[in-house]
């Protein structure tokens, strides 16, 4: 444990109820981190903000094609089978355990992900300087990772546990920015767009737009950027694959990469920072909840 926790309450508290999650119902469980994490209690019977209808999606909308969505693997075919195959990055290999790796075979230049988590990801942009020990580190923790006990995102519940090769992408910037649409029943209402995330010792910034591309002033997470960014080619048809991909869906966020025009998915993704960070300010918390209009179902709160 991080001694620092010990000095602050709320981390104490947090940590203590990741570690005990199995003694709780999910309700309950959500119920307290949702007080800790935001400050303000989670109404189940009326929600309101976009942070609680997500955690009553968690609850209460259970697709089990929702699983297959999220795997990073079983994903590309799920879109790919709606919007095509050219919208894919190239996947070069996948195998159940670190050890299985076949690093001869892979290129100068490749990604390593796990399927079942969130930030289980190994960029080589030089294999002859690849830190194969960290990599394995990384990854064997990742694959250790149960990512539906602490967010109770339950989709990830059941997805098998893996890691993936993919080719290595880099947009203009050097970098690869994210496009990631917020989509409401197949409407997309904003974008964020994600920069700096690996450039050492910068933190990752997060813009937001609207889908005539002006910024929107709030931030959730991460500063926004310190230099403007321009609208990206190939904008209207990020918006137009979203649609698609998020079509009869009450929420979804689709991920794009977008490389000299040239537009690859990146993911699927229900319940932005697991509903568990806040607007700032919190007003566009419910600006955001009056787009998303929960299925009729009945609940026993």
């Amino acid at each position: 444990m991080n001694t620092n926790i010990l000095k602050k309450p709320k981390l104490l508290l947090l940590y203590f109820l990741s570690k005990t999650s199995w003694l709780y119902t999910d309700k309950f469980y959500l119920r307290c981190r949702f007080r800790l994490k935001l400050g303000y209690s989670l109404n189940l019977n009326a929600p309101q903000s976009y942070n609680e209808k997500l955690q009553w999606l968690k609850l209460y909308d259970r697709n089990p094609q929702y699983t297959r969505m999220v795997d990073k693997y079983e994903a590309k075919k799920y879109v790919a089978s709606i919007i095509g195959e050219e919208y894919i990055i190239p996947t070069l290999g996948v195998w159940e355990r670190f050890d299985d790796i076949d690093f001869d075979k892979l290129p100068q230049q490749f990604v390593l992900k796990t399927t079942h988590d969130s930030g289980g990801v190994v960029i080589c942009r030089d294999k002859s300087k690849f830190d194969k020990a960290a990599a394995r580190k990384k990854l064997e923790k990742s694959l250790r990772h149960d990512y539906y006990k602490t967010s109770k995102e339950w989709p990830y519940k059941n997805v098998k546990r893996r890691i993936i090769a993919e080719e290595y992408m880099e947009d203009e910037s050097g970098e690869l920015k994210d496009y990631k649409f917020f989509c409401f029943d197949g409407v997309p209402k904003a974008l964020f767009i994600a920069t700096d995330r690996f450039t050492a010792g910068e933190e990752t910034k997060f813009d937001f737009f609207d889908m005539e591309f002006n910024h929107l002033p709030f931030r959730n997470g991460h500063p926004n950027a310190n230099i403007k960014i321009n609208k990206p080619s190939g904008f209207e048809q990020m918006q137009e694959l979203a649609a698609k991909l998020s079509t009869g869906i009450p929420h979804l966020r689709v991920d794009f990469y977008n490389i000299n025009g040239r537009i690859y998915f990146g993911e699927l993704t229900f319940y932005h920072w697991s509903g568990l960070t806040p607007f700032v300010t919190r007003e566009w918390d419910y600006i955001f909840g009056s787009w998303l209009i929960l299925p009729t179902t009945n609940i026993n709160e």
